[in-house]
């Protein structure tokens, strides 16, 4: 299994903001953007910044799927 984060990027679609924007608003690293970009996982810290940035549950940016 792994993790996608297409919701995500979706979600970031449908509010018309950058990825660049949610790095800013949210206080996370550059790091941490590229290893979403990629798929990778990142520390819950990370998630737990975007929702409440985003105001949106964990389910809302992340989903686990079968490889």
């Amino acid at each position: 299994m792994r993790t996608s984060y297409k919701k995500l990027w979706k979600l970031l679609i449908d509010r018309d903001m950058l990825k660049k924007d949610l790095r800013k608003a949210a206080g996370i690293s550059t790091a941490s953007m590229a290893k979403l970009g990629k798929g990778e996982n990142v520390t819950t810290d990370v998630l737990v910044k975007i929702c409440k940035t985003l105001d949106c549950d964990i389910s809302d940016i992340v989903e686990i799927v079968e490889e």
